[in-house]
């Protein structure tokens, strides 16, 4: 399998993953769809969401593919008043990802992160590794820890 710039990152800071891939289909692009692939636990799989907080400007969010957001309690993790999703037509500019493969890892620049709380339940969780059909599998604290984000109820 070839490494995605995610998987270099990753090496690069001695963090244990596991690599995963599965075939894109560009009429589903949903993570639900991804872990079905990948038959992997939808409640281990994340997908990583860039809202706009009102003060603070950008902020990432990741949480299990078949869950939505709460934008109330992602405001009040934040610490933010008001929080939106960004355009998709937007993501490529500020996070250098396409949707359906956009990671927690290794954005243009270094957004706050949240990550749902209840990853905590599990050993690993999955996340995009930067290209559609790639994932990379890694303990959910691995993950907060690089990204300098932190646990918060998101959904």
């Amino acid at each position: 399998m070839e490494k995605t710039n995610v998987m270099r990152l990753l090496d690069e800071a001695g963090i244990a993953y596991r690599p995963g891939s599965y075939e894109v289909d560009e009429n589903d692009l949903s993570g639900s769809h991804a872990a079905d692939l990948m038959g992997v636990d939808h409640d281990t799989m994340y997908k990583t969401l860039v809202l706009r907080g009102e003060k603070k400007g950008f902020l990432v969010c990741c949480i299990p593919v078949d869950e939505e957001l709460d934008l109330k309690k992602v405001a009040k993790a934040a610490g933010e008043k008001k929080v939106e999703m960004i355009h998709v037509k937007d993501m490529l500019a500020i996070t250098g990802y396409i949707r359906g493969g956009c990671s927690p890892v290794g954005m243009k620049k270094k957004y706050p992160t949240y990550i749902e709380e209840t990853a905590q339940l599990y050993d690993e969780i999955s996340v995009s590794a930067g290209r559609r059909g790639f994932q990379v599998t890694l303990s959910p604290e691995a993950l907060r820890a690089y990204v300098g984000g932190e646990f918060a109820a998101l959904v």
